[in-house]
């Protein structure tokens, strides 16, 4: 490079310009152009610097090709040289590891710390049941041919609606006030409460910060297509653990049972009521027909009719022997003779009432009471039929009643356990690998989306 470049261009000329009136100078004056030659000066001193340096690295460069070059020519051998400067550490860099153990390091530390010092062994026992419901079968529905077989429960099969309000109902304040009532939740769960705050909980506290702790401790899997249920409890202690499931156990199936019950009342009080309804619609209809006969003056009706039509018969019968002897006596008598004006007399009088008789069966025709027997008739066929279905849903209403009693007086829904409440042997919670594993990976996620971000946006600027 040569001096030309190094000479500054900008610097103010020394020889003053004549065409200019010389000002008379101050002391203040004097002292103000003193400080911005001076200025001038450090500005030009810099400007030489930085020549002087940029000299410095071009010599440096050439020395450097010159050393190559004779390498070259000495030993035969090519120099190549490197692409890129040798790495060093930069601030980024340091600040990369210090979020890696802030961000990583530090957190994974602090949970494994935690977990296999401070957190306390947990154990867990197991149980799974089923809600079966078993056949009822009354003496009375057996008569009728299962009649009111429908009001006397399913199959054997599981109940699918009364596994789906037990799973609702072990989740709830209720079923965890009751289990507290029997085994004091709160003195289980708060035992390691100084050493381990995380993982336990205060003695005091209230019943839904207890549900929600319970909805960790208690878990419950449930098959909607097989209707199986399967909890596991956890506890500080293996005993613990298989009371609370025992516990619960027993308060499902006290919880089924009151289900039940309400189920067979119901069932009882309706079955009552339609037996009721029934046993006074027969009465009204028994009493219908007795106001009838004491009215029309008919105990049976039936055999009333029988009565008249064995008359018209007789008659019939009478009919038909006056007529043969009328018609002897034409024959052999002569006009005027008595005995064939009694003839003829007597078959009049038996076509008379044969006549009469039949009238009473038509529409003008009196009977019993003075008022047509095809009306007395029609009107008992009437209240016999009245009669007659009464009786039938008497009867099928007492069926009825006697199923749903059979049913109370039975337990027609209960869990069946099979499999009872487990004692564990060994603990297997907090699962501390698991744990420390998960912080470790989640950490590193954390770190790594970070550091991506951090260096997309130091290339963006």
């Amino acid at each position: 490079m040569s001096q030309d470049a190094a000479t500054p261009t900008n610097t103010p000329s020394a020889t003053p310009d004549p065409s200019q009136p010389k000002a008379p100078q101050t002391e203040a004056e004097r002292l103000a152009q003193a400080e911005a030659e001076m200025r001038v000066a450090i500005h030009d001193a810099a400007q030489a610097r930085k020549a002087t340096q940029m000299v410095n690295v071009e010599v440096n460069r050439l020395r450097r090709e010159l050393e190559d070059a004779q390498i070259t020519i000495k030993e035969g051998k090519t120099v190549i040289k490197a692409v890129a400067a040798p790495a060093r550490m930069k601030g980024r860099h340091y600040a990369m590891i210090a979020s890696f153990g802030i961000m990583v390091l530090l957190p994974v530390g602090v949970a494994g710390g935690y977990l296999y010092t401070r957190a306390a062994d947990q154990y867990a026992s197991t149980m799974a049941f089923v809600v079966r419901s078993e056949d009822i079968k009354s003496s009375a529905a057996d008569l009728l041919g299962g009649l009111g077989a429908g009001l006397a429960g399913g199959g054997g099969g599981a109940t699918g609606a009364d596994t789906d309000i037990l799973y609702e109902f072990m989740h709830s304040p209720d079923m965890v006030r009751r289990v507290d009532e029997r085994l004091d939740l709160r003195a289980m769960y708060s035992r390691y409460h100084t050493q381990d705050p995380y993982f336990t909980i205060p003695d005091d506290v209230t019943i839904e910060d207890l549900t929600r702790y319970w909805a960790k401790m208690v878990q419950v899997d449930y098959d909607t297509t097989s209707h199986l249920m399967e909890v596991r409890s956890l506890a500080f202690s293996p005993e613990d653990a298989r009371a609370i499931a025992e516990t619960v156990y027993a308060e499902s199936s006290r919880m089924i049972n009151e289900l039940s019950d309400i189920a067979r009342a119901d069932g009882t009080r309706y079955a009552q009521e339609d037996l009721d309804t029934a046993l006074e619609r027969l009465k009204k209809a028994r009493e219908a027909v007795t106001q009838f006969r004491v009215e029309n003056e008919i105990v049976d009706v039936e055999a009333d009719i029988e009565t008249q039509m064995g008359l018209i018969a007789v008659l019939q019968g009478q009919q038909a022997t006056a007529l043969i002897e009328l018609d002897m006596l034409s024959d052999g008598a002569r006009s005027g003779d008595p005995r064939l004006e009694q003839a003829q007399r007597r078959l009049e009088v038996i076509e008379t009432r044969i006549a009469e008789e039949r009238r009473k069966f038509g529409a003008g025709g009196i009977g019993p009471g003075g008022t047509s027997y095809a009306n007395t008739v029609s009107e008992y066929e009437r209240i016999a039929v009245d009669r007659e279905f009464a009786e039938r849903a008497y009867v099928s209403a007492l069926s009825a009643f006697d199923t749903a009693k059979a049913e109370a007086s039975r337990q027609s829904r209960y869990l069946a356990a099979y499999i009872r409440p487990t004692l564990a042997q060994q603990s297997d919670f907090p699962q501390r690998a698991l744990r420390t594993g998960t912080v470790a990976l989640f950490s590193m996620l954390i770190w790594i989306i970070s550091t991506l971000v951090f260096y997309a946006l130091r290339e963006r600027r």
